[in-house]
This record gives C-alpha cells, structure tokens and sequence, in this order.
C-alpha cells in the first residue's frame, strides 16, 4: 500500500486521509484530541461497492450468480474499496477527491469516487459508485472507528439515536428481513432511520458528534473496549441480496454523510 497521506486543516480540526490504504481516514482531530482509533484497520474506510456482510460471499445480478472472496468466513464483508489503492484527483484548501476503478474480484466495471471536505465545525464524505457499461447492485457507506474514550481519564461515549425499527438477525449477524422495536445494547446491528441518519456521541464534558446521513440505514456496533461505529449506509448487510440499489450508465450510486462537532 502507497504511504501517499493527504491532510485537510480547517481551524482547530485537523483531518488525514490515506489514498494508497483504501481512502481510509486515518485520523481526525478537534482541539488536538483524536476521534479515531489508530492503527492499520481503522479509522474510518469507505465501504464500496457493498456494506457489511454478504451471506456466503454470492449475489445474483440480472438472474446471474457472482462469488465474491470469504474475507469473513462465511461471508464477504465490507467491500473492496478499503484494500485498494485509490488515487488523488485533487487536493484545494479544504476539500480532497479520490477515486478508484472497480476491478477483481468485483464482476463489473465501474469508477468509485470519495470527496472529503472539513470546515471549522463539520466533516463531510460523499461518495459516488459509476458505471459506463453494465448496470449492476452496489452498496456505499463508511465505517469509522470513534475511540470510546477521548482521554486516558475521561468517561466512555454515550450513543444516542431515535431509529424506527432494528433489523433481527440471526447466529452470523445478517438481517434475518424481519423489523423490531429498538433493542437496547450493545449492539452489533442495523437499524433503519427513513428520514435519515441521526446519530448523536457525547463524550461528556469533551465534545459532541452528530453523525448525519440522507440515507436511512445505519449500523451501530459498540461491542469493543476501545471504540464504537455508526456506519451509515445505503442499505442493509446482505442488501445485493434484499434490497439491491441499482448503478446505471444514466444513475449512479450517491451517498454522503456529515459529522459536526460542539464543544461541551
């Protein structure tokens, strides 16, 4: 992997991007303070062309069967746009683009693009999957690891949000297609927002995080010691399977989310 790293300063926030690692964030801070948890597999990544997990790694596409790699046996997880090398298509000020094409193992051709942008109060991430050929499923989403605590001293996040519903799952954690009430944590689990994502985390007297999203699909996963994720997405797990979004020649895949921050 290219150790290419592109920082982004706005005020006091500060935000490093790694094109070579997947686009991933590999850090952001606010007054000095880190968010993210370090090290190779976190941060935050992009998770394209699909989220979560995919039963037995197969999806079907126009009546066609796909197989895609077991990175986590059983399953596929979480894309491929994270073990790629992606690359810098522009740098100004603020704002930075990324882009990589769509290869093996995926079936199709397409191009992914990722735009970061920090102002002084907020971080936003858009993302976009193309096609100029075939027409073919895709997910997008984004999977930041926040850091339960802030400080060696200070009290863990608390997580608040007002969902709809929450996708059951079964024993390998993929929806079983069935929604119930919110259940309380911890969670490792999909919960469904239809007037989008909205997803609070206070770390008291430090900061607040509000996690945004027009998509309405939001995974919360806070089962580690030492981080939490709000992953919103443009789908469920397993959503080639159940609830395929279609990338077009004449409609591709957008999704966005912004994270704003209020110091308390």
């Amino acid at each position: 992997m290219s150790s290419e790293e592109i920082t982004l300063a706005a005020g006091d926030a500060e935000v490093s991007v790694r094109a070579g690692h997947g686009a991933r964030l590999g850090s952001l801070k606010v007054d000095g303070v880190e968010l993210l948890r370090q090290g190779e597999r976190y941060g935050c990544f992009p998770m394209v062309p699909w989220c979560g997990r995919v039963r037995d790694g197969r999806f079907l596409s126009g009546g066609h069967p796909h197989q895609l790699p077991l990175n986590s046996p059983p399953h596929a997880i979480h894309g491929t746009g994270r073990d790629t090398a992606w690359k810098t298509a522009r740098v100004g000020g603020r704002e930075a683009v990324f882009t990589y094409d769509l290869a093996d193992p995926w079936p199709y051709a397409g191009r992914v693009t990722q735009i970061v942008e920090l102002t002084e109060s907020a971080l936003t991430l858009r993302m976009s999957v193309e096609t100029y050929d075939d027409s073919f499923p895709a997910q997008a989403g984004w999977h930041p690891w926040f850091n339960r605590r802030l400080t060696a001293d200070g009290e863990d996040v608390r997580i608040a949000f007002d969902a709809a519903w929450q996708e059951r799952r079964d024993d390998d954690h993929l929806p079983t297609g069935e929604r119930v009430d919110p259940l309380p944590g911890p969670w490792d689990d999909c919960f469904g927002m239809p007037d989008g994502v909205d997803v609070t985390l206070t770390w008291p007297g430090h900061l607040e995080v509000n996690v945004a999203s027009r998509e309405q699909w939001v995974v919360v996963y806070d089962e580690q010691e030492a981080a939490v994720c709000v992953e919103p997405q443009t789908g469920p797990p397993n959503g080639l399977n159940t609830l395929p979004r279609l990338v077009t020649p004449l409609e591709p895949l957008e999704a966005s989310t912004t994270w704003t921050w209020r110091r308390l």
